[in-house]
């Protein structure tokens, strides 16, 4: 079995072979300075675990994993477009080293090349790999809709933004970690469970990234620390302290949240809100209950304990991530 740290080397390795640099150069550079910008290759490193779980060869599996990564990368940076995003990863966004016409385009180019990346799968496996990925494409578009229209609403529920989330983010964990197991040759029975727990590892991870924008170190988090307070999101955090809130409190949040104060005062005096109503617990309470969920379903599925080591150190590592 390979190691979480074996598979993110192989990821790295294989990215770095994809072959972006090539004319025009405005259309492609911008797709090298993403892809080369780091990041953890969660979704990748997952696939590829998943695959090699399940007794299929990992670099087999490249393609899809590699597919999954382009695609991934390419949300971002039309994300970064609609959210005015100005940093990721530490770096200064696409459409701010460029401008929001080539972020536009370069993003454009990586879904067109993700799906040439997936063509190289065997053939066998193909149609199979290209109906998750379509359908993972879908739901993320779908998610990140909401995620928009959510901006200029502010009866949003708990319930609503789980099913946003569970679009946005985490249907591309679990669309990934069905095609792994499809390159590993695993049974329907098993694809569907460990689609469920990519959906629950993903409603995890997507929540702690909201306690992580208001209450992250901007040190290591790689990008502004209030980025969702300042973009007005509806978010785990700020729904929960709705929730938690009486009719004047929930008005005096919302009047922050409108205001023109300084973005650094605004993050303060919002957290103040939170604190009052112990929203940073609700979510670490959350993010346990998905992340519990996730292991459970992992230990369902009918393999050797052994062979489950590397997603469950993946896991975890997620759990505990600070930035």
């Amino acid at each position: 079995m390979h190691s979480t740290e074996s598979l993110l080397s192989i990821c790295n390795d294989s990215i770095r072979e994809l072959g972006f640099n090539r004319e025009p150069s405005l259309l492609y550079s911008p797709i090298e300075y993403t892809l080369d910008a780091g990041g953890k290759r969660l979704r990748p490193v997952l696939l590829l675990a998943v695959s090699d779980m399940f007794g299929g060869d990992v670099h087999q599996a490249l393609p899809a994993a590699m597919a999954v990564e382009v695609f991934h990368n390419f949300t971002l940076l039309h994300d970064d477009i609609m959210d005015n995003a100005p940093t990721r990863r530490g770096r200064p966004t696409v459409h701010r080293k460029w401008n929001s016409n080539v972020a536009i385009l370069s993003g454009d180019a990586m879904v067109i090349s993700s799906y040439d990346i997936l063509s190289q799968t065997p053939v066998d496996k193909l149609p199979r790999l290209l109906a998750d990925f379509t359908l993972l494409g879908q739901g993320v578009c779908e998610g990140q809709l909401y995620d928009m229209e959510f901006e200029h609403r502010n009866d949003v529920t708990i319930d609503e933004y789980i099913e946003m989330i569970r679009l946005k983010t985490a249907v591309l964990f679990a669309g990934a970690a069905r095609m792994g197991a499809i390159l590993g040759n695993a049974t329907e029975a098993a694809c569907s469970q460990i689609y469920e727990f990519g959906i629950n590892l993903g409603l995890a991870f997507q929540i702690q990234d909201d306690l992580l924008d208001t209450y992250g170190n901007p040190e290591t988090f790689g990008k502004e620390i209030g980025g969702d307070i300042a973009e007005g999101k509806k978010t785990f955090l700020l729904i929960t302290a709705c929730n938690e809130l009486d009719a004047d409190g929930k008005a005096r949040l919302y009047e922050l949240l409108e205001s023109d104060m300084d973005r650094d005062d605004k993050l303060t005096a919002v957290k103040r809100i939170y604190d009052s109503v112990e929203v940073r617990q609700k979510a670490g309470n959350a993010i346990k209950h998905y992340y519990d969920r996730a292991i459970e379903v992992l230990g369902s599925i009918d393999r050797p304990d052994e062979s489950k080591a590397t997603l469950l150190s993946l896991a975890e590592g997620l759990l505990g991530r600070r930035n």
